[in-house]
C-alpha cells in the first residue's frame, strides 16, 4: 500500500505505556505505510510529554501536541485532526488496551470503499463496572441516532481524510463521531477488534458518571443532527 496514514493517540498520564505502545505501532505499520504518529498530551501531570519528546529524537515522523491543561478527548482529537496530513487517519487510546495490529485491518476496510470504520470491542477485557455502563450507553445511542454499530466509544477508529476534515469536535462529541459522520453523508461500518487487559495504572475515566455525561452530550448531538437535516 502507498497510502500515507496518520496515527493519532490522545495521552493523559500514560507514561508507563508510551514506549511499548510506540514500539507496537511501528512494528504494525512501518513496512506497510508511509506514516506519521501524532501524540496529543492532554495536560498530563506525569512525564508523558518527556517520553514523547524522546521518541521524536529517535523518529522525526513522531509529532507532539501539548496542552497546558486537561481539555478532554474531543479537543485532543480535534487538534490532531487539524495537524494530520494522512490520506487515512487512525485513532487509538494510549493505555495499550487497543491493539496496534488492528490498524491494518481498519485500513483494509476503508480500502473496500467505506468512509469510516469503527472498532468493536466484541470481547472486552474490562471489569463489569465499565462494561455495564458502556453497554447501556451504546444501546441508548444506537436507538436515538439510528446508527447501527455496537461500540460508539471504542478508541480504535479509521477515517478517510475528508471525514476528519469535515467534523467539528468539542465537549464530549468524540463519542458521537459515527452519528455526525453519517448525518453528513459518509458511509460507516465497524469491525471486531482485539481488546486487551490494562497493563499499567487505572482508567482515567469514570463509569456511571461517564454514562450520565454521555447522555447529556447526546442531547447536543440530537440538536446538531436535527439542524443539519
Amino acid at each position: 500500500m502507498n497510502k500515507y496514514i496518520s496515527v493519532i493517540v490522545p495521552v493523559f498520564n500514560e507514561s508507563e505505556s508510551l514506549k511499548d505502545l510506540y514500539a507496537e505501532i511501528i512494528h504494525s505499520i512501518e513496512d506497510k505505510f508511509e506514516y506519521e504518529i501524532i501524540f496529543v498530551d492532554d495536560g498530563s501531570t506525569d512525564n508523558s510529554h518527556q517520553i514523547i519528546e524522546e521518541l521524536i529524537e529517535v523518529n522525526q515522523k513522531v509529532k507532539l501536541i501539548k496542552f497546558s491543561k486537561n481539555y478532554g478527548k474531543a479537543d485532543a482529537l480535534s487538534e490532531a485532526f487539524l495537524l494530520s496530513e494522512g490520506d487515512y487517519v487512525v485513532t487509538m487510546d494510549a493505555d495499550l488496551q487497543d491493539d496496534p495490529d488492528e490498524i491494518t485491518n481498519l485500513i483494509n476496510k476503508l480500502e473496500e470503499g467505506w468512509d469510516m470504520v469503527s472498532g468493536w470491542k466484541k470481547n472486552r477485557n474490562d471489569p463489569l463496572e465499565k462494561k455495564i455502563p458502556s453497554k447501556i450507553f451504546n444501546k441508548i445511542t444506537c436507538f436515538f441516532t439510528g446508527v447501527k454499530i455496537h461500540d460508539f466509544n471504542c478508541g480504535l477508529k479509521a477515517y478517510k481524510r475528508e471525514v476528519i476534515k469535515s467534523i467539528e469536535l468539542y465537549g464530549g462529541l468524540h463519542r458521537y463521531i459515527p452519528a455526525i459522520a453519517k448525518q453528513m453523508g459518509f458511509s460507516i461500518t465497524e469491525i471486531p477488534v482485539n481488546h486487551r487487559k490494562r497493563k499499567f495504572g487505572s482508567s482515567k475515566y469514570g463509569t456511571f458518571k461517564r454514562l450520565i455525561r454521555g447522555i447529556f452530550d447526546m442531547i447536543k448531538v440530537k440538536k446538531i443532527l436535527i439542524n443539519n437535516k
